[in-house]
């Protein structure tokens, strides 16, 4: 794919040639039973460019059907064909990155460069999960000589993938990838406004010789398709990234079938910079955390915590860095690209509005926005509160756009308070040059994943996920292949 070329042809004709538009099961395209079609934006200039299936219960009930015939063959597929088939599924996408990143950036508005890491991320988890597959190893127990006790590791069947909007191909990449490496089988459902890459992805997967069944895609929102498929009896796990409060629903509707459930939910994650800490590394390190796509990132780092000592000369250096973000189309490989949707777009311009309304004034942003070019999309700016009360909603709450709360601590005790200070545990980063320092702050905040001195450091090999709001359960690394597997012990009298 000739991306400049792709790009000029986009703009010129608003839309892409041959995007997938029906529900992926059984190894096929299929149309929606109802013939109910919905269409996905462009978020850089607000407006539709494709129309595809709107799910039902129906549809959910053909896919689970298809994966459920599925299962047995493919929980007795040799591991290491197992790993083959992930293996060429990473060569092919790494082959067709270009397609894949344009149209996630499209989907999503996320600056192509965003979406191009996100591709090469998602070819590395299949890479990884791939060499998992042939290493899922039972144990033997010493219960005498006149014994033999040992266990069988089997997959649980039938998973179900609720994937978010924010990274639509990432997301599902690291939790699709173990599954298919444990032996289950899966049914997805991308999010309403994000439906294209998984779609790709489910046929890529299949040119790569996952057998039909294996993989099934059911697009659609979430009341008439997310709902019936984490409900259905026959998925016997649910691997969820979104909301709180949807999450919460997703654990009740999985227990009433008594299946398991991993839920990666929200954040308000602390970014704390100490007085000892490179201060130009840091600033950096901000930027990324809190606007890498637009701040719609469940890991950002939306709280920066900042000793007192420092607190202007950092706040300073951030603000200069804000200035220099760019804003515009995602194709345009700005630094700054829209929100997901008008919705979305319309409630972090509320909260904003309310903490002005409140008596918070913005040091730089704090309004709605459109493409300079265009002066289309649903943009905002780059935003940041200063000095902000531990209480406001602007710390305590999840906004999940380009905007940033400054907290001022005292001391290393009171930054590591006021990392605790929320209801959510994600993660945290750490700048410092103090080792000792960053380690006992590590080991007394509470999160699921700690950065120091990089925020967002690690990759595939280290597990990921929260405490408290922020869910359980770890995706990424090998703890994430565990999430897919039942233990059988089997105790035999021998002698």
């Amino acid at each position: 794919m000739n991306t400049d070329a792709a790009i000029r042809d986009y703009f010129a004709a608003g839309t892409l040639p041959a995007l997938p538009s029906d529900h992926f099961i059984a190894g096929r395209w299929a149309a929606p039973v109802a013939g109910a079609r919905m269409e996905t934006f462009d978020p850089g200039l607000g407006r539709a460019y494709h129309a595809f299936a709107a799910g039902t219960e129906e549809d959910v009930e053909r896919a689970v059907t298809a994966a459920h015939a599925a299962q047995g063959a493919w929980g007795r597929t040799k591991a290491s064909e197992r790993g083959a088939i992930l293996t060429r599924a990473a060569a092919l996408l790494r082959a067709e990155a270009a397609r894949f990143a344009f149209v996630e950036s499209l989907d999503s508005g996320k600056p192509l460069q965003e979406a191009e890491g996100d591709v090469g991320g998602a070819a590395r988890a299949f890479e990884y999960y791939a060499g998992a597959a042939d290493k899922i190893e039972g144990e033997t127990y010493p219960i005498g000589d006149a014994y033999l006790g040992y266990s069988r590791i089997e997959p649980v069947g039938v998973t179900a993938h609720i994937i978010p909007w924010n990274f639509p191909l990432s997301t599902a990449a690291r939790g699709i990838a173990p599954a298919l490496a444990a032996g289950c089988t899966v049914v997805a459902k991308p999010a309403e406004t994000t439906p294209l890459t998984m779609l790709m992805l489910a046929e890529l997967l299949t040119r790569a010789g996952l057998p039909d069944g294996v993989l099934n895609v059911v697009t659609g929102t979430g009341a008439e398709a997310g709902a019936p498929l984490v409900a259905h009896p026959r998925v016997r796990h649910v691997t969820f990234t979104g909301s709180v409060p949807t999450g919460q629903g997703v654990m009740q509707a999985a227990a009433r079938n008594v299946a398991s459930v991993v839920l990666e939910l929200g954040g308000k994650s602390p970014l704390v910079v100490l007085k000892d800490a490179d201060l130009d590394d840091a600033a950096d390190g901000v930027i990324g955390a809190i606007y890498e796509n637009a701040g719609q990132v469940c890991s950002a780092g939306s709280r920066l915590i900042v000793e007192r000592a420092v607190h202007g000369a950092v706040v300073e250096r951030v603000v200069e860095r804000v200035k220099a973000l760019r804003m515009g189309h995602g194709l345009r490989r700005t630094t700054l690209g829209p929100l997901n949707s008008a919705p979305h777009a319309a409630r972090v311009a509320a909260k904003v509005d309310a903490a002005k309304a409140r008596g918070l004034a913005p040091l730089v942003g704090g309004a709605a926005a459109t493409d300079p070019e265009t002066d289309a999309g649903w943009f905002f700016e780059a935003t940041i509160f200063d000095d902000v009360a531990e209480s406001d909603p602007v710390v305590q709450d999840e906004i999940f756009g380009p905007v940033l709360a400054v907290q001022v601590a005292e001391d290393v005790d009171h930054a590591t308070a006021l990392a605790n200070g929320t209801d959510y545990a994600l993660v945290a980063g750490i700048y410092t040059r103090d080792f000792a320092a960053a380690h006992r702050m590590a080991r007394d905040i509470d999160a699921g994943q700690v950065f120091i001195n990089e925020y967002f450091a690690g990759g595939i090999e280290v597990p990921f996920g929260g405490n408290r709001h922020s869910g359980f359960g770890r995706e990424k690394g090998l703890a994430a292949v565990h999430n897919y597997l039942r233990v059988k012990s089997v105790a035999a009298k021998i002698g």
